[in-house]
């Protein structure tokens, strides 16, 4: 995934600030005047992989574009207890109402970018690439899979249309393996590869002889796994998916996979603890 466009992340940020300020800002526009002026800092209160940083800057130029901003870091960087991330000056009240918001989304990714990395790590020396998967949080996809790029991971589909996954539940509705393959060989543009979901070593072979480009072995021993590898012989390409852990992502990959999948960078990675510090120094 590129870097992320304007156009795609006003949406989020907009709505996120809709939803924190409901009617108004109460505290803040009552208690603080309206030409006081502030600095502050987002510090990290942890060793944490950065992500994000320009989405945390994005939040403070939506609320105020006259607030002046310095990212200290960069998305990738190993940032370590009290390090400085981002710098902002100017309006105090446009400050303290974008500051929720900026830290929610800054956190997570950087939470997320940070697990994915441990994972990563343990793939080091195996052919085996990382991939995310759709199980993101409604809404933030867009950031979610832009971390675990920074993480060091790749991007599976983004979305339905993206690539074509035949799963359990739709080899059961269409009749099978062979029928669901025939079928999206049939209609589907030529650039577009096929996955399907198999369990068991029938199915490998199944979903090979109807012309399967990706095999997806759902859930299968480390053993099973070892086997579809050589039952397959290069002729497509495999992704591990299913139970995969931290703990036993290495002895995955180790089987000879040419991809693993999990959604634990997203459901299992906890936020980043980051905090603002703000001064009235302006």
């Amino acid at each position: 995934m590129h870097d992320l466009h304007t156009i795609q992340i006003d949406p989020i940020i907009t709505r996120a600030l809709e939803e924190d300020w409901g009617f108004g800002d109460w505290t803040t526009d009552i208690c603080v005047p309206a030409d006081k002026l502030s600095r502050a800092t987002i510090i990290a209160k942890e060793t944490a992989l950065i992500a994000g940083v320009d989405i945390a800057a994005a939040v403070f130029r939506r609320v105020d574009p006259s607030l002046i901003l310095r990212a200290v870091v960069k998305n990738g960087q190993l940032v370590q207890k009290n390090d400085v991330l981002l710098e902002i000056s100017g309006c105090a009240r446009s400050i303290l109402k974008a500051e929720r918001v900026a830290l929610n989304l800054f956190a997570r990714m950087c939470g997320i970018a940070t697990m994915t990395r441990a994972f990563v790590d343990q793939l080091e020396g195996t052919k085996a690439q990382l991939l995310d998967t759709r199980k993101t949080t409604p809404g933030l996809r867009i950031l979610e899979k832009s971390a675990t790029v920074i993480g060091g991971a790749r991007n599976h589909r983004f979305s339905l249309c993206d690539g074509v996954i035949v799963k359990e539940n739709h080899i059961r509705a269409s009749g099978g393996i062979k029928p669901a393959v025939s079928r999206l060989l049939e209609s589907l543009p030529p650039t577009l590869k096929v996955e399907v979901e198999v369990s068991n070593l029938d199915e490998v072979q199944e979903a090979l002889d109807a012309g399967a480009h990706v095999l997806m072995l759902d859930n299968m021993s480390l053993s099973e796994m070892a086997m579809a590898v050589r039952t397959v012989r290069g002729r497509a390409l495999i992704e591990a998916s299913g139970n995969v852990r931290l703990e036993n992502v290495r002895r995955v990959a180790e089987t000879g996979v040419d991809f693993v999948s999990t959604s634990a960078v997203f459901h299992s990675s906890r936020w980043a603890d980051l905090s603002l510090l703000f001064s009235l120094d302006p």
